[in-house]
Parts: structure tokens; sequence; C-alpha cells
């Protein structure tokens, strides 16, 4: 059999694992199957042999052991010895796909994502569609159906006008990554996050030519076109020349700070990509530094409870912020959620080729939503935003699931 480029990968880091256990309590899916196999200490072990060549790529049981990881880090923040887990994920999914095709839902929303007219397309007739209010009717029916469209329903924001402002720039130029899904179905989140912005002193300037992260892609292996769109992107926001690179999704931010390991084998691009990696910022950090400026508090002085992106708090390690950006607003009532650091099941694509494993994933957060009382979940990322709000609505909670600084955006306009 010819080796390929990718066969001929190293697997960086697996040798830091000394199985010692402390990551299996905050492994989603090991909790869900109770199997070694689907604990991140038993897919390394997996990897390994992959890569050694003990297993053969097309294994059956190993790729399905593999393809079950949500990719969520927690075992990351668990491990005491370091072992970065996501990196050696994406490069065993890079080695697999040279050998097998993903699954054509995968390999649909990859093409689609990586082709700036068709995904507006794509978002546009999803608009529409949503507009109908035939999703929050389907949204009802049982299976993965049902499930897409109470996804889709739940992206649905009344447009918001916000007043003017005139930041006078004292703490710094900053491009945003307008996102994918963000753009796409989460517009109001993206005019929420400017409007913040500008409040808190910092000046916007555009980032032409941007494209998707690619986060979706090196997460399912195709790290090829993953590695494309990040200099298309470091690119784009070298010519912006802004100081700071603004993300308000989770997924984005941790992809786009990796750059550097995704093209550590690029002598032309690797140090750019580090140089842009350090000017990324989540937005509750940029609103963190800047205070945030306060705000009155929102109509009826809600309840709220906070559940942590794992791509914010497992890998980015960003975890202070966004309480702060809540705690900017008076009179909201900020509830504890138990286990808030565990995965909601969404990871992604994930939800949407692994439905089963995402609804036992998904089942606890929803117990823990219930427990707290809480009217509204904030999280800062959109696929949470989906799964959480799909979740919540299929059950008959009450609660509804928003973005940070959508809330804080909120209460600057009714202040």
């Amino acid at each position: 059999m010819t080796r390929t480029a990718a066969d001929l990968l190293p697997l960086r880091g697996a040798e830091l694992c000394v199985h010692c256990g402390f990551c299996l309590q905050a492994c989603p899916t090991y909790l869900a199957l109770d199997d070694e196999n689907d604990s991140p200490r038993g897919r390394i072990v997996l990897m390994k042999a992959l890569a050694e060549g003990a297993i053969a790529s097309n294994d059956p049981d190993a790729r399905r052991h593999l393809d079950r990881c949500l990719g969520c880090r927690g075992c990351e923040t668990a491990c005491p010895s370091g072992v970065p887990y996501g990196q050696l994920l994406e490069q065993t999914r890079e080695r697999l796909t040279t050998g097998r095709p993903l699954p054509l839902v995968a390999r649909t929303i990859l093409f689609v994502f990586a082709r700036p007219r068709l995904l507006g397309m794509v978002m546009f007739g999803a608009r529409m569609f949503r507009a109908t209010g035939m999703p929050a009717l389907l949204a009802r029916v049982p299976g993965r159906l049902g499930f897409a469209m109470a996804m889709l329903a739940s992206t649905a924001r009344p447009q918001r006008a916000y007043p003017a402002a005139d930041p006078d720039g004292g703490r710094g130029t900053v491009a945003i990554l307008d996102g994918c899904v963000m753009e796409g179905l989460f517009t109001s989140i993206n005019r929420a996050t400017e409007h913040v912005l500008d409040v808190n002193g910092y000046l916007r300037v555009a980032a032409h030519g941007q494209r998707c992260c690619g986060a979706l892609h090196a997460h399912a292996g195709d790290a090829a076109l993953a590695r494309a769109l990040a200099r298309a992107n470091i690119a784009a926001f070298e010519k912006s020349g802004a100081q700071f690179v603004c993300t308000n999704s989770a997924g984005c931010g941790a992809a786009m700070k990796e750059y550097s390991q995704l093209l550590r084998d690029d002598p032309e691009w690797h140090n750019r990509a580090a140089a842009f990696g350090a000017r990324v910022r989540d937005v509750s950090e940029l609103l963190a530094v800047a205070g945030p400026r306060t705000a009155g508090s929102l109509p009826g002085a809600p309840t709220v409870t906070y559940d942590a992106p794992c791509h914010l708090q497992h890998g980015q390690h960003v975890t202070i912020p966004p309480l702060t950006v809540l705690a900017a607003m008076s009179q909201l009532t900020l509830i504890p959620l138990t286990d808030s650091d565990q995965c909601c099941g969404s990871a992604g694509i994930y939800n949407l080729i692994e439905p089963e494993l995402s609804d036992q994933v998904l089942a606890p957060k929803l117990a823990h939503i219930a427990a707290s009382g809480a009217a509204i979940v904030a999280t800062g990322n959109p696929g949470c935003l989906m799964q959480i709000g799909a979740g919540l609505a299929r059950s008959g909670s009450p609660a509804t699931a928003r973005h940070p600084v959508e809330l804080l955006a909120e209460a600057y306009r009714k202040s």
C-alpha cells in the first residue's frame, strides 16, 4: 500500500499521556457510553496504533470510536500532563480521511462553507424558510429532521436598531470575523457585537476578503482546505491593519488562535500565523479589558445562567471575561450552572452526523438548566446556541439561549 504524506505525519504529543485517568470524568462520550475506547486515553491508544500501523486505517471499530469524539477538549483542561488532545485528534482524522471519504452530510456541509457565494445563497434560503414559521412547527417532528428544524428556529432574533456611538479608538482598532453561521443566521448578534465594541471605545475597521475560519474542516480531517482558508484569513486581517481580530464564536476563535499549529509545516506561513493568532480575541476578552461599561438592567431583571462553550473554556482558556460581561448589567441575577464546563453535544456538525449520541450528551445539560430555574442560558458560540436552544424548545422549557453580547447590547439600548 502506498503511504501518503498524511500517513507520514508524526503523532506529536501522544507520548505525554500516562493513562492516569483524570480525563475520564471530563469526557462526555465516556460518561454516556462507559466504554474505555470512547475515552480520551483509550482513543490515544487507538491513535498511536493507527500511526504505527498496528491497526489498519480502514479498521471500522477504531474509526467508530474516533468518529464518536466530540473534540470538546475537556480532557485537556483535566490532564495534568499537558497532552494536546485536540491536535492529536485533528492529526489522526487528517490521516484517516486520506483512506476513506467523510460521510456525505459532512462533505456537503464542508463544501458549502468553503464557498462564500454558495454559502450566502444557502443562508439566505435558510433565513427565508425560517421566516415562514415552518421550522418552529416542524421542530415537533421526532428524530433528526425535527431537531434540525428546532436548531434553525432557535436562531430567530428580533432585529434591533442601536443608537449611534462615537468610539474614540482609545481601546485600539479591531476587525471582526463575520463568521459563517453568525452572519448567516445570527445576524443580530453580529450587529450587537459591533455596538458593544463601539460603546466600549474600540474603533472598528473592515477586513475584506475574510473567509470561513476553517474550524469545521480541521475538526473533520479536511486539513488541506482548512489551511487554505487559514491563509486567506491571515492575509485579509493583515491588510486590515487592525490591532485586534475579534470573534464572537468560540469555535472560530479557538481555530484562529491555533493557526500556527495548523500551518506548523508551512515555513512561509507559520510565523505569520503565530503573529495573527496573538491578535485574536474573543469579544468577551476585549470587553473585559475595557471594563466593560456598565449598563442598565434588562426588562424584568431576568435570571441568567452561563454555559461555557467548550472551545472558549478548554480551547482558549477564557473563563472569567464572559462572566464580567454579564456582571456589567445591573439587576441581572446570575445563577451557577452545574457542570457548565461539560459539552452540550453540538461540536460543529457532530449533532448532524452523530445525532443519537449528541442527544445523550445534551440530556444532562438540559436537566441542569431546568434545575437552575434560569430564564436565559447565556453562551458564546453559535453551535451551542442552536443545540441548547433546540433542546430547550423540544423539551417544552420556557428558557431561551442567548449570546452574552446580545444581552449587553440590549441593556445599552434600554439605557
